[in-house]
């Protein structure tokens, strides 16, 4: 299980821009990870235009901030096009990433269960390990919270 102080999980996934991002390789940049259910949906859109208009404040901290969903690369594509994002997105089709940061979870809508990403954002320092866990995020606010933390880095 992750938890605060914990080393990040290394990982290399594709990404927006036809870059492979290595985790790793962004040291000693801090890095927020957004784990996000699914392109192009209410609250995921909002979400990640929250991150990109922040995008600046979040480069003058040093930071990275990268989206990841199960989405296909040519989905995470089309759908920055649409909304205009800043946010880099990375594409775990496997969902090997999302199993390793602990948020492929049960979850239950409209008295069905199935298998999703649970909406959970992830602050990495300098040094690999991991800052802050937001689980179960609410996106009204969150994007500036995590700012914040970025901050007082």
């Amino acid at each position: 299980m992750l938890s605060e102080g914990s080393p990040a999980p290394d990982f290399t996934l594709p990404g927006t821009g036809g870059d492979a991002v290595t985790l790793s390789a962004l040291r000693p940049a801090p890095v927020v990870l957004f784990f996000y259910p699914k392109d192009d949906t209410p609250g995921c859109t909002t979400e990640n235009k929250d991150f990109t208009t922040l995008a600046p404040e979040f480069a003058k901290g040093g930071a990275r901030v990268l989206g990841i969903s199960k989405d296909p690369l040519s989905k995470h594509e089309k759908f920055r096009a649409k909304h205009e994002l800043a946010t880099e997105l990375l594409s775990d089709a496997e969902g090997t990433v999302c199993e390793d940061y602990g948020v492929w979870k049960e979850k239950k809508m409209y008295g069905k269960t199935f298998m999703g990403i649970e909406r959970t954002t992830v602050l990495i320092g300098a040094d690999g390990k991991v800052v802050k866990i937001w689980p179960k995020v609410k996106v009204a606010g969150h994007a500036e919270e995590v700012l914040k933390e970025v901050q007082a880095l």
